[in-house]
């Protein structure tokens, strides 16, 4: 998808606080082309940015979907008090509306997380509230992962959240990932009961991707980033 196919959430910090943009300055993943999608802030205020697809039968969809996308907790200021992440079933067109997060918690070293919750609080640490599900492994800020969240509704109300994760070491972009099931995050059943994550599933939405921040000079990167949804 093009810069073009993409609009920002409402309510999310402005350009001001935390600068974004297209940019060739920073190191690519493994087979990455020429540029990726950076994050930078430039003061120490709580909230979020973040983008959603705008194509028709994409804001929103319908019913689920797939997002995966390549994901850093970029070198800055500090290895805390940010998070970037990937979202599906965004519930409004603004950074207060409910979601499925994945991404990189705000934690040193991080995990990646599954979290159901408002966009703009992110990935607060990998124990946070309404987090769902977090990886065993731990990683290093600077580290690329390349990661996957379907959200599949089913018939009966049921949404069945997976995660996958594709070694870039192994499968740099631009060959076909490998797609596995990350160590510690398994099948996640939001029950259309609430009784699993303590609410009602999230069955549409938008998808995107975005960064949460509390302090100055955090940064996050983002590249290779896919949608599909469910039909």
């Amino acid at each position: 998808m093009a810069e073009a196919d993409w609009t920002y959430l409402n309510d999310g910090l402005d350009i001001a606080t935390v600068d974004r943009g297209v940019t060739a300055g920073i190191a690519r993943p493994p087979g990455g082309g020429s540029f990726l999608y950076a994050f930078n802030s430039l003061a120490a205020v709580n909230g979020a940015v973040a983008l959603f697809a705008n194509l028709a039968s994409f804001a929103p969809m319908a019913k689920g979907g797939s997002i995966r996308g390549v994901v850093q907790r970029g070198p800055g200021g500090g290895p805390t008090g940010f998070s970037p992440f990937l979202f599906l079933c965004c519930q409004g067109s603004s950074v207060n509306d409910s979601a499925y997060l994945l991404g990189l918690s705000d934690d040193d070293p991080h995990r990646i997380v599954l979290r159901k919750g408002a966009v703009t609080v992110g990935l607060p640490t990998a124990d946070g509230p309404g987090v769902l599900l977090k990886s065993a492994a731990s990683f290093a800020q600077a580290t690329w992962l390349h990661l996957r969240l379907d959200v599949i509704v089913n018939t009966n109300g049921d949404v069945v959240l997976k995660v996958f994760q594709s070694d870039l070491a192994l499968h740099p972009l631009g060959t076909p990932p490998d797609w596995q099931p990350v160590s510690g995050m398994v099948e996640f059943i939001d029950d259309h009961l609430g009784i699993n994550s303590g609410s009602q599933p999230l069955t549409s939405g938008r998808g995107g991707f975005g960064f949460s921040v509390k302090d100055v000079t955090r940064r996050a990167f983002f590249d290779h980033l896919e949608l599909f949804r469910q039909v």
